[in-house]
């Protein structure tokens, strides 16, 4: 099986487009996806490089494995993040990703820097790049800028084109996102509206018999199979973690109308209903069809107080053809409603109320209100005007997703080192932590969210479906092997120590290039938002308290051989072989 080992170049100011070889030492020691688009990220840019600023990258990144393992095809979206000022991964299934491939044909990826004067179109096949005019789509939504090419295509919406810092990368018609952090401003701020791949004839299928029974065999595929990720809300209400009213609350009494059986009811139909695999559940909207996720259910329905299921999911419909991360949008519209609450601004918005909270989101996308182009640069934004710091937790500037971690420290401690800002995609110990019999100890629970960040930085190199690289990952735990054929495949020969070695020194890399931007234990620190106590249940008063966790910390840092002020001591970098990545602007912890 052929392993490609190069990269395209594209500078949108000069409109050019090269070939470049990858240096053979970085495919070894990063592979692909997240790890060499770090690697490449930490070298291109200039520390303190202005996001939204043309001398920002934007790469595409696909890894040795997409399109070729079970469960659905992924690529990877890296870059600086406007939201947060940190490094950015984010990953986009569907469609799209193994027309990617295919089209890069040796290449592995595209890095894209400069801005074009006009808005244009990147266009990939037989593994080269035209850069092509595409100012009738500017303005468009995602569903009709996609639908305007025959091709697979990965575009931004409004939402983008206005470089609302959290403004998504979308395909397959806004099925699916690079939704955190705002890697659509970055393609807006380069003024590309879409990436168009167009598969080579020649392009190699895809395999899927014999690994995909094997995957839909495992706990995590039946799960994947039945639900999706709808069931979330469902789990996060039933163990006191889901994040209810603006994060007041952990559960909420109309979870069951947003839940799997509501989606169910509600479904039209499954995402590949003509093949066979599960893919998400079809839902029609007044906004059109869309594909609901946990993260609908949760932010936009139990965040904002609102037990009507359309009415859920017209809010996702509508982040989705706009081109906005749901998340972000949903915090940002509950801080709203906080803040109102409070009389910090006046606004005639409650929780409960979805037209209100879908005229906001409105505002937000085409910034037409003075409230609105606050909110589109991030709660941080909204707080550093309006005050309210304590409604709604964020860390670097990202909010939190999904789980309520305080009844869960270990999940505090992901989210507070999470490399992107605060993110569930990192490390979910919470899954164990709820259902332990006796209290984990702070080791304990270091240990957990390291593994777990090492485990899924190696899986994004391969650049595989999280859930199925985790699934075959574990189901090879007796065998030492844990997936690791696919590898040798494509002449990859590692035992499993040395790929978690790999996702070690990936989370090592995200960390340094974070460092050289001024990020610190400051910045690893608990919400305020947290420290304020849950009300309406039996664990009414329940918050987490700033001096256990900076122990947490501590532990956190000791077993990464970080510094007191988590920073990579040169011993580690030494054993990760990263000692010519640091430059002079880097502080380690040795220093």
């Amino acid at each position: 099986m052929a392993f490609a080992d190069k990269l395209l170049r594209i500078d949108l100011s000069a409109r050019t487009v090269e070939s470049e070889q990858i240096p053979e030492s970085w495919l070894r020691r990063f592979v692909g996806g997240k790890g060499l688009s770090a690697r490449y990220l930490y070298d291109e840019l200039a520390p303190g490089t202005d996001p939204l600023a043309s001398e920002n990258a934007l790469l595409f990144m696909c890894g040795p494995l997409t399109g070729k393992t079970p469960g659905e095809s992924r690529f990877s979206v890296v870059t600086k993040s406007p939201l947060t000022g940190t490094f950015l991964d984010s990953y986009i299934g569907g469609t799209f990703p193994e027309s990617l491939a295919g089209a890069l044909s040796n290449h592995l990826g595209m890095l894209v820097t400069g801005s074009a004067s006009a808005p244009v179109t990147i266009r990939i096949a037989d593994g080269d790049a035209t850069i092509e005019s595409a100012g009738e789509l500017w303005g468009k939504t995602v569903p009709k800028t996609c639908s305007h090419f025959d091709s697979p295509t990965s575009c931004i919406g409004p939402a983008g084109e206005r470089l609302v810092r959290y403004a998504t990368i979308a395909s397959d018609g806004g099925d699916h996102h690079a939704a955190r952090g705002g890697s659509g401003a970055v393609m807006g701020s380069k003024n590309l509206k879409a990436v168009v791949a167009e598969k080579s004839e020649s392009g190699e299928e895809t395999d899927e018999s014999e690994d995909d029974d094997r995957y839909r065999s495992t706990d995590i595929g039946k799960w994947q199979a039945a639900s999706e990720t709808v069931e979330t809300i469902d789990f996060a209400n039933e163990v006191g973690v889901l994040p209810t009213k603006g994060w007041q609350e952990s559960s909420f009494e109309g979870a069951d109308e947003l839940g799997i059986e509501a989606v169910r009811k509600s479904a039209v139909g499954r995402e590949h209903p003509e093949e066979d695999v599960s893919g998400g559940f079809r839902i029609e909207s007044e906004e059109g069809e869309t594909v609901p996720r946990g993260a609908t259910s949760i932010s936009l329905g139990a965040g904002l107080g609102i037990d009507d299921f359309d009415a859920v999911a017209v809010l996702g419909a509508l982040c989705d053809i706009l081109g906005l991360d749901l998340i972000s949008a949903g915090n940002t519209v509950a801080w709203t409603m906080r803040a109102a609450e409070e009389g910090l601004l006046e606004r005639d918005i409650e929780f409960g109320d979805d037209e209100s909270a879908r005229a906001l989101l409105e505002e937000i996308v085409h910034r037409s209100s003075p409230l609105g182009d606050t909110l589109a640069n991030g709660i941080d934004a909204a707080t550093n005007r309006y005050g309210g710091e304590e409604l709604i937790p964020t860390v670097k500037g990202m909010d939190l997703p999904t789980y309520d971690p305080r009844r869960s420290p270990s999940m505090a401690l992901a989210y507070a080192t999470s490399d992107r800002g605060a993110c569930h995609r990192r490390a979910r110990p919470v899954l164990e932590e709820v259902f332990a019999t006796e209290e984990w100890s702070d080791d304990r629970r270091a240990e957990a969210v390291i593994a777990e960040q090492n485990l899924r930085s190696f899986l994004w190199c391969l650049v595989v479906d999280d859930f199925a690289g985790e699934a075959l990952w574990k189901s090879g735990v007796e065998s030492e092997d844990g997936g690791n054929e696919w590898l040798r495949e494509i002449g990859f020969e590692h035992s499993r120590d040395e790929l978690l070695r790999i996702g070690e020194r990936v989370w090592t890399m995200t960390r340094l290039f974070n460092v050289r931007e001024g990020f610190s234990r400051a910045e690893d620190s608990l919400p305020v938002a947290l420290q304020q106590p849950l009300r309406g249940d039996e664990r009414d008063g329940e918050r987490l308290v700033f001096e256990s966790f900076a122990r947490l910390l501590s532990a956190y840092y000791e077993k990464r051989d970080w510094d007191e002020q988590g920073r990579p001591t040169d011993s580690l970098l030494s054993r990760l072989g990263l000692d010519d990545v640091v430059d002079q602007q880097t502080p380690t912890g040795d220093d």
